[in-house]
């Protein structure tokens, strides 16, 4: 795979990860919102099980935020080392 299709490609995942940990975040904020509702309803099984949901998820959100925040280093290394803005650029200049 040449330089520029590699690059691409993890861009791709980088963005790819953040919609996960954006959709994560969403996912926790649904659920806390029934928390809420349930305080006055008081259904027993929300109650037992929300908790335990909400914390899977956090966990989740913990580990996609450190695979992102890691993948877009790696990526940023790579773009540096390998001299992508040059190569984008004689890409564009028809080589």
């Amino acid at each position: 795979m040449d330089t520029l299709k590699k690059f691409a490609l993890m861009e791709k995942i980088v963005h790819e990860l953040e919609d996960l940990k954006n959709s994560q975040q969403a996912i926790i904020q649904k659920l806390t919102k029934i928390e809420v509702d349930n305080i006055d309803l008081g259904d027993r099984r929300l109650e037992k099980d929300l908790p335990d949901m909400h914390q899977r998820v956090s966990d989740n959100l913990d580990t996609i935020a450190g695979i992102l925040e890691d993948f877009a280093v790696k990526t940023d290394k790579f773009s540096s080392s390998n001299n992508v803005a040059a190569l984008k650029e004689q890409e564009a200049m028809g080589k």
